[in-house]
């Protein structure tokens, strides 16, 4: 029995696993507010960079792994661009408070 490679395929099937959550949660309710959008863009660089070391690695369970978190990083930062709610209005810009123009107030 292959000790190392075992390890390794239990790791990652955990790793995977434990980010499943997120992952759904993100799916489910569209609310990524508390994710850090330059947080989440970095990692996908990392990732990128990291590849390069990885696949020249022979194939195993880290391939899988890695693969696994470059998926999910992208999908994160997709949906994080995607649905990113937009700053909330503030008194100043809702178009009901705005000045109204002197002419319409009766001024000239």
């Amino acid at each position: 029995m292959n000790i190392p490679l075992l390890a390794g395929s239990v790791s990652t099937v955990l790793f995977a696993s434990s980010m499943l959550p997120m992952l759904f949660k993100a799916v489910r309710t569209k609310d990524l507010a508390s994710y850090s959008l330059s947080n989440i863009t970095l990692t996908n660089i990392a990732n990128a960079v990291h590849s390069f070391y990885v696949f020249d690695l022979p194939a195993g369970p880290v391939w899988l792994l890695h693969s696994f978190y470059v998926v999910t990083s992208a999908l994160m930062l997709v949906w994080c661009l995607r649905y990113r709610k937009a700053p909330a209005e503030t008194p100043a810009t809702r178009g009901h408070l705005r000045p109204m123009p002197a002419a319409a107030m009766g001024r000239k």
